[in-house]
């Protein structure tokens, strides 16, 4: 061991306006930064939380009043110290923090002065804030006591009995140079404000559904659940437990899209708007939802695994092990897991994907007889491969029935797009695994799909094809072959 008695030694300490500027660049997004405030309010035992925003464009405030413990004055300070935590130390099992960054962190990324107000038992309230400005012009870490609107805030703490509000009073990330008349300013702003609520729905849903309230904008939030728990057909596969049952792991196959309500259907969409994106792990640290549908860089986001989700719970004696960052957003398995739960997630994706295509396999085996009819064809030209669009696709050859003298120009477009596909690009893509393949028309609004399968659908029926012939001919045909389940829902007279 080190003798450090006769050592030269020297102060280093970090230039203050440096140091938050670096915290501002950390990668918070406001849905990540004010979960991680309400972190906070949840360790401090509030039993609710009230997110609220009055819009002012640049001077719009956003603030997350809760009615927890409060603190006192000295309490309120050392909250206020960034790195106010030791994330070595050990901590109770219901603490959502680690680092002690989180209140300054999150708030810094959003806006350049914030305030935090609170209201412990038996003390007067009392309040600190960060103002970068003052920070820059005193090249030193102090706090000040200022707040706008001062008695507004008082008078928000003063109807709790004890409590918290984190004011943001210049989001300069969200809102700087904006008008407070501008329309579309505002709009802009909504559009956030709508994808927080969501967020939070799916982040804390299990707090919610214990009996956590969170109101945005005084209208209470309500829960999203991602594994739709109370909905008829849902498989479970058996918890597996590793590590003596401190780690948790549940599989959940969802039902097929036509055992849902469009209701059922709309909801397991969830906060992204997508069955897609929702696919894969959700990995929790004390009831905390870390990481939603993410497969862990284990597998490939696929549309035939829309029904697989996989429910991972940590405690938050692991956070090293499994790489947790500042934002709370980021998990990676450590390698002494990794085998055990890319069997576990193999099991469930094999069930799920067998749910996802027995109604296609059903009418498949009931219709299926035609000639197949790909869109992209591979063909050779002087010994190299390249790929043409299927001629004889009926898709094809309704258009150029329809399009008498345009015909000519309508193939010379066909075979530029042909000619200037980025076969390297997409190989190199697809080896690197830098981002999954889409399906035909993931993530985007099924309407053209539906509309067109509908519409060759009566133009067969037209024709003298029976209704089962009709079908037969559009599942074999791409890209409607990827969705035989909208087969059940044409029309015919």
């Amino acid at each position: 061991m080190i003798n450090y008695t006769n050592l030269q030694s020297t102060s280093a300490e970090p230039e203050a306006s440096s140091m938050i500027e670096t915290f501002r660049a950390i990668g918070y997004s406001i849905e990540t930064a004010i979960a991680d405030i309400i972190d906070n309010s949840i360790t401090a035992g509030a039993k609710n939380i009230w997110v609220d925003y009055d819009w002012k464009g640049a001077k719009t405030t956003l603030s997350i009043l809760d009615d927890g413990i409060g603190m006192n004055n000295e309490q309120l300070i050392q909250a206020m110290r960034p790195g106010s935590k030791n994330p070595l130390d050990t901590r109770s099992e219901d603490d959502l923090g680690r680092f002690g960054l989180g209140l300054k962190t999150a708030s810094f990324s959003q806006s350049r002065k914030f305030t935090v107000l609170s209201k412990a038992a038996s003390y007067s309230h009392i309040y600190w804030s960060w103002d970068l400005d003052y920070v820059n012009q005193q090249k030193s870490w102090k706090l000040i006591r200022y707040v706008p609107n001062e008695s507004k805030w008082i008078q928000k703490i003063e109807t709790l009995k004890t409590g918290t509000c984190v004011i943001w009073w210049e989001l300069d990330r969200l809102t700087k140079d904006t008008r407070e008349e501008s329309q579309e300013a505002k709009s802009k702003f909504l559009a956030v404000m709508d994808s927080v609520k969501k967020h939070l729905s799916m982040v804390f849903h299990r707090f919610m559904d214990a009996g956590l309230k969170i109101y945005f904008r005084d209208r209470l939030i309500e829960s999203w659940d991602p594994f739709m728990i109370g909905t008829e057909g849902i498989q479970t596969k058996p918890e597996t437990r590793l590590e003596g049952g401190k780690i948790r792991i549940k599989g959940f196959v969802l039902p097929h899209r036509s055992k849902l309500s469009p209701e059922q259907y709309q909801y397991g969409k969830g906060p992204k708007d997508s069955w897609t994106a929702h696919q894969g792990f959700y990995v929790y640290r004390n009831k905390r939802l870390l990481v939603a549908g993410d497969w862990l860089d284990l597998f490939k986001r696929e549309v035939h695994y829309d029904l697989c989700r996989v429910q991972i719970d940590l405690p938050n004696n692991f956070d090293d092990d499994w790489q947790i960052d500042i934002k709370k957003s980021i998990a990676r398995p450590p390698s002494m897991f990794r085998k055990q739960i890319l069997a576990i997630a193999k099991e469930v994706r094999n069930q799920a994907v067998e749910v996802y295509r027995h109604k296609g396999k059903v009418l498949k085996r009931k219709l299926v007889t035609d000639e197949y009819f790909p869109f992209w064809e591979e063909r050779a030209r002087h010994g190299k491969r390249f790929y043409k669009i299927n001629r004889s696709h009926p898709l094809l050859n309704e258009l150029f029935s329809k399009s008498g003298d345009m015909k000519k120009e309508i193939e010379k477009v066909i075979q530029f797009i042909e000619e200037t596909i980025p076969v390297p690009l997409i190989t190199l893509q697809e080896s690197e695994n830098e981002k999954p393949h889409g399906q035909p028309f993931e993530g985007i609004d099924h309407n053209a799909i539906k509309n067109t399968m509908q519409k060759l659908f009566s133009s067969y029926l037209l024709t003298g094809s029976s209704v089962e012939k009709a079908k037969a001919r559009l599942l074999n045909m791409e890209p409607f072959n990827f969705y035989p389940e909208y087969i059940e829902f044409l029309k015919h007279d």
